[in-house]
């Protein structure tokens, strides 16, 4: 379960920036992940409570948003958005299967944090 250790990166970039602005109570922090990046959200919620339990960061509402998967197609280059098998991810202009650029949905960042 890699979540556990994404959430020990995330609340180490959480507390320094909590040290940064002299802020002592996290509120809310927003997380954005790619469809592609193999992130399970809610195992990235519990490991976000138990990496929390004994913290500053206890209590703190994690939100997770899911990024689409958009690709470049590599014959017709129209962007697209692959909705079922990810695997062979055929162009719904020309057909092309193979190749396509990836435009987003590999992300992962913390996108917004609410303190005080």
């Amino acid at each position: 379960m890699h979540e556990m250790s994404i959430a020990q990166s995330l609340v180490g970039i959480i507390e320094q920036e909590m040290l940064k602005h002299e802020v002592t109570r996290l509120i809310r922090v927003r997380v954005k992940y790619g469809r592609i990046s193999a992130i399970v959200p809610e195992a990235l919620q519990t490991a976000f409570q138990v990496m929390t339990m004994d913290t500053p960061i206890k209590g703190a509402k994690l939100e997770i948003e899911e990024i689409p998967l958009v690709a470049r197609c590599r014959e017709c280059k129209k962007e697209f958005s692959p909705e079922d098998d990810l695997l062979i991810m055929t162009c719904p202009y020309c057909d092309a299967e193979f190749g396509h650029e990836i435009i987003s949905g590999k992300e992962l960042f913390i996108d917004e944090l609410e303190a005080e």
